[in-house]
């Protein structure tokens, strides 16, 4: 049925150009780049929009129609995906063009089709490219086992700092990396370790059976795309344990907000097991955004860090969670124990290097009083 649309099709009437295709809309991210360019919406009884820079930008043009979304929609997909969006009324895919790798999205909502649409650069930052705040980053991928753990709200680079992260692993290491992806985002390429990526869907039913798997696999690095349950989580946790490196992601704001919500995924009667397992398991929480930078050139990366030392473990075995700020605002020399850093400290030291504006900085801050207090900090 798929072979029904073309993605060539001149579906979508704008006021500057031609009809669109959504091969011409895809294109749009090659020509601008991914980092400023990174997602484009389509759904019925809206201009298809593009976020640029962290705003979405509607394109000059009359309201997408049901029969206009599908035109545009059901060419990226399968057959299989097709019946999947049927019955499960959504469906996660990825397509390919030229240098982008897109992570696709496609769901039913009130007013019919809907896609968002997430462009992937197949280049993989160098990992000092990233804006890390410090050389944390040397310590991570010399572990051999441990959680590392890459946080932030949809859209902030979190997949990209994992991927710049492993392929440098990759580059240094003879290593087995294996991941389960929903989808895959970054291809690999193969460099001095042997690396296997398995997309849920297409090469697995879940991540928790892509995980289980996994585990029988020999692996020494291990990437779970998301933690979406209390099932992975608890297998993502076993896997950090017992010997592997493995590397996950949250949606959270920041590091303690992201242990609060690792412990809400289990009733009360588990939250001592998993907060034990966690302070043993954790090595590493980095909650990130992508700031406007000052000269509006696109977007830089604002991190906060999290060593879990042994003070932090004690706090998470505990339960005093509130108190791990504290560490996070003074654990921040350069040794192997420490290294940790506050979102607001990070923002700070990148409006002094004059890279973001202070205004700006306000607005992403999680806690505004500490970032005055890093503001005033010489």
């Amino acid at each position: 049925m798929a072979k029904e649309y073309s993605v060539s099709a001149k579906i979508y009437p704008t006021a500057e150009h031609d009809k669109l295709s959504i091969l011409n809309m895809l294109e749009y991210f090659e020509k601008h780049g991914a980092l400023r360019v990174s997602d484009l919406h389509i759904k019925v009884g809206s201009p298809p929009a593009y976020r640029i820079d962290g705003n979405l930008v509607k394109l000059k043009g009359p309201a997408v129609k049901a029969d206009m979304a599908k035109q545009l929609i059901y060419p990226l997909l399968s057959d299989d995906n097709i019946a999947k969006l049927r019955k499960e009324r959504s469906v996660d895919c990825s397509y390919r063009l030229g240098t982008l790798q897109f992570r696709i999205n496609i769901f039913m909502e009130n007013d019919g089709l809907a896609g968002a649409i997430r462009a992937l650069s197949m280049d993989i930052p160098k990992v000092e490219d990233i804006g890390f705040p410090n050389n944390v980053w040397h310590d991570i991928i010399n572990r051999k086992h441990g959680l590392v753990l890459l946080t932030g709200i949809t859209g902030a680079g979190k997949s990209t700092t994992i991927a710049a992260m492993i392929d440098r692993i990759s580059e240094k290491s003879a290593c087995r990396i294996m991941s389960v992806e929903d989808p895959i985002e970054y291809l690999f390429p193969q460099k001095y370790s042997m690396i296997s990526q398995r997309e849920v869907g297409r090469d697995v039913k879940s991540f928790h059976q892509g995980l289980r798997e996994m585990l029988r696999q020999d692996p020494d690095v291990i990437f779970v795309g998301e933690m979406r349950d209390a099932e992975t989580i608890s297998m993502t946790l076993m896997a950090a344990e017992t010997g592997h490196l493995v590397f996950s992601t949250l949606h959270t704001r920041d590091a303690t907000g992201t242990i609060t919500r690792i412990l809400d995924y289990f009733e009360a009667g588990r939250q001592a097991e998993v907060r034990n397992q966690l302070s043993l398991g954790l090595a590493y929480i980095i909650s990130q955004k992508l700031v406007p930078k000052k000269d509006a050139s696109g977007r830089i990366v604002a991190m906060e860090i999290l060593n879990n030392n042994y003070a932090c473990a004690n706090l998470i075995r505990t339960g005093k969670i509130e108190q791990m700020y504290s560490q996070l605002q003074t654990k921040t020399r350069d040794k192997s124990d420490e290294k940790m850093i506050t979102l607001e400290k990070h923002m700070a030291m990148l409006v002094k290097a004059d890279k973001v504006d202070l205004l700006e900085a306000k607005k992403w801050a999680n806690n505004i009083k500490s970032f005055v207090d890093a503001m005033q900090q010489s």
